[in-house]
This record gives C-alpha cells, sequence and structure tokens, in this order.
C-alpha cells in the first residue's frame, strides 16, 4: 500500500518513521477553511480538506492521510500562536487547567477512479500545572511554542509543565498513530476481501 503524508510536520513524519511505515510527503496549498463548530468536527474538516488537497496531484493507487491538530479550552479553539503576546496568552489560559487536544485524521484512499474516504479523530484530556508569567515568558523566548497549537509542544520542553494526561500521547504531539494503524490495516483488510 502506497501512502502519502499530506503534511509537512516533522512530528507526524517522526511519528510515521517511528511505527515502521514506508511513506512519502506530499504537500498541498489547502487554505484552512472552517464551516464548523464543534472541535472534533473542525478537525477532521481540515484533515479531509488537507488530504483532497494533495490528491489530484498523486497519480496512482495510494492512501492520503490528512491530518490537523487543535487545543480546545472550554468552547475556545486554539491554534497557532500569530506572536508571542499570542503565545504567552494561550499559555496563561492554559496553566494550572484541563484542557483537550483534538486530532483529526483522513485517509483518502486513490484506487483507480475510485476514492474512499475515512475521516475520523481522538481527544486527549491534558492537565496542566501552574506556571509564573517568568516560566511563561523563558518557555516563549526558546521559539518552541510558535508552530504548534495552544502555543507548546508536549514533546519539548513544556513537557515539565504536563502534571498528566488522560487518553493518546501520541495524539497531543499531532498523530493518534496507534489508531491510525488499526485503521490503515482495516483498509488493508477491505482491499484484501474485495480481491
Amino acid at each position: 500500500m502506497r501512502i502519502v503524508l499530506a503534511s509537512a510536520s516533522p512530528r507526524r513524519r517522526e511519528l510515521l518513521e517511528q511505527a515502521g511505515i514506508d511513506f512519502e510527503i506530499l504537500i498541498g496549498s489547502t487554505r484552512e477553511c472552517i464551516t464548523k463548530e464543534e472541535p472534533e468536527e473542525i478537525v477532521e474538516e481540515l484533515s479531509l480538506a488537507k488530504a483532497k488537497g494533495v490528491a489530484e496531484a498523486v497519480t496512482g493507487d495510494a492512501v492520503i492521510i490528512g491530518a490537523d491538530t487543535i487545543v480546545a479550552k472550554g468552547n475556545k479553539v486554539l491554534g497557532k500562536p500569530k506572536d508571542a503576546e499570542d503565545a504567552h496568552q494561550m499559555l496563561a489560559m492554559l496553566q494550572g487547567e484541563k484542557h483537550q487536544v483534538y486530532t483529526g485524521v483522513t485517509l483518502l484512499q486513490k484506487k483507480g477512479d475510485e476514492k474512499i474516504i475515512r475521516s475520523f479523530h481522538e481527544r486527549t484530556d491534558v492537565f496542566m500545572t501552574s506556571m509564573s508569567d517568568q516560566e511563561i515568558e523563558a518557555y516563549i523566548a526558546t521559539g518552541e511554542p510558535f508552530d504548534k497549537a495552544g502555543s507548546y509542544g508536549i514533546q519539548g520542553r513544556a513537557g515539565i509543565f504536563v502534571e498528566r494526561i488522560e487518553g493518546d500521547y501520541y495524539n497531543v504531539v499531532g498523530l493518534p498513530i496507534s489508531r491510525l494503524c488499526r485503521e490503515l490495516k482495516s483498509l488493508e483488510a477491505e482491499d484484501d476481501r474485495k480481491e
């Protein structure tokens, strides 16, 4: 099964490599247009847009993986910060509290003229410790928050501020790899049954 990752995320690339999955990377020019309101629907919508954004450029049979991760605190969705001030506001909102991380994944299978689309999401609850303004500023100064939803990376320096999680750790990193592997196996099994 040929697999194409529609993402420039180094974390997603590392997780697929860690799982021993052979894949290639193709990045589309998808403009993020959100029509949904619930976090789980937003991430599935964005992951589908990313997969569709590269589908036409993929020749031959392949499974295209689109993924998107967001952080939600209550009904507020937190994407990547615009600047240091935005990062500070997000981290101040998350410190000492529980929030949710959602990752949506779409598998778009191209087989001849047929396209099969399967989207799903995972949710992980993250409990952050209290952080002083000084700690927040010091973390922002590392530059780590700027390409991450919610302004932090659990796998990086912000790990010291994560008290505990409930759910899939890799989902917080950016790809629920166990669920993804199960879904890929399921697609493969369906293919085998059809042949």
